[in-house]
């Protein structure tokens, strides 16, 4: 008899977004990860197989943010039988594109269809954060949001815990840029400043402001304009090589801005069209093949629909 299986997959996101230092998230279409999860007569969480990390993720159940997502989850609903795991990574490691995040919900949408549902989807954001204390030491939902969730999400506040969607914009296209080197999450947090100024935080707090406004007003100028990060970026930027060259050369493009994506070293670009998105594609390009540095570019439009079921054997 074959087992139990649900598979599902989750999107690749942008955290940060500028101005937005760990409250602001969105998601990415396409690229992401899957996982799929069986039932076993077996107590216990186990991960049996994973693909596409280069052998660089942990089996082990409490080391894998698959797994820690799921124990969350179980210990909240006092099952007690057994789940095996399965990851098909097809985001890069250390990447900023919310890599450890995708793996999390990606399972957790899957265990709980599995399971019957017992959790409405926003209701699974509490677990996906306790595994990012496993991946980058600290629960944060700027990650895990928006790729539950999807489109663009405001984390207003951590304790309670209070996640609110915004408005998308017609017409708005992501360029991700990602150049092939590894920035951990603990290198880019280890060079922000520890005190921020009053004005560099009222400054902050204007572009925040500006930036949702924007959104929800679907006034491209003023997104550009609140595109401005004056606390991690000045710090950040230089660990990335060409960065300062993208950031230069997007505007006269047509582009609206630019920012890390995460804690990097992926960029984002953010465009009015698809056409543009992928003109400063070719301009970032150009950037890293003269430094000789390979990336992966991505052109998407912001994934409205988050994580999903994609094959149900129930």
């Amino acid at each position: 008899m074959e087992r139990q299986k649900v598979t599902a997959f989750a999107p690749a996101t942008v955290a940060n977004v500028s101005c937005g230092f760990d409250i602001l998230g969105f998601a990415i279409e396409d690229l992401g990860d899957k996982v799929s999860v069986y039932l076993s007569d077996t107590p216990g969480i186990r991960v049996i197989k994973i693909e596409g990390d280069k052998g660089k993720l942990p089996y082990e159940a409490e080391k894998n943010t698959c797994s820690v997502a799921i124990r969350a989850m179980l210990d909240e609903l006092d099952f007690k039988g057994g789940v095996e795991i399965e990851l098909f990574k097809g985001l890069p490691l250390g990447s900023g594109m919310g890599s450890s995040a995708a793996s999390a919900v990606a399972a957790l949408v899957a265990t709980n269809t599995l399971l019957g549902n017992p959790f409405e989807k926003k209701d699974l954001l509490p677990f996906a954060i306790e595994s990012e204390r496993i991946a980058c030491g600290a629960g944060h939902a700027d990650n895990v949001s928006p790729a539950l969730l999807g489109g663009f999400v405001l984390i207003r506040e951590y304790h309670p815990l209070d996640v609110i969607p915004l408005h998308v914009p017609r017409g708005l296209y992501c360029t991700l840029v990602h150049p092939h080197l590894v920035l951990n999450t603990s290198d880019s947090r280890s060079v922000l400043r520890r005190n921020v100024s009053l004005q560099d935080a009222t400054t902050q707090s204007g572009n925040i402001a500006g930036l949702v406004a924007g959104l929800f007003q679907e006034d491209m100028a003023l997104i550009s304009r609140s595109l401005n990060d004056v606390i991690a970026e000045p710090s950040r930027s230089v660990l990335i090589p060409g960065y300062e060259e993208i950031k230069e050369g997007i505007k006269p493009a047509g582009a609206l801005g630019c920012g890390i994506s995460g804690s990097g070293p992926t960029i984002f670009i953010l465009s009015p069209s698809e056409e543009i998105a992928w003109e400063v594609s070719r301009m970032a390009q150009k950037v890293f093949d003269a430094m000789q540095l390979p990336i992966d570019l991505y052109v998407s439009a912001i994934n409205t629909r988050g994580a999903y079921i994609i094959d149900e054997e129930i």
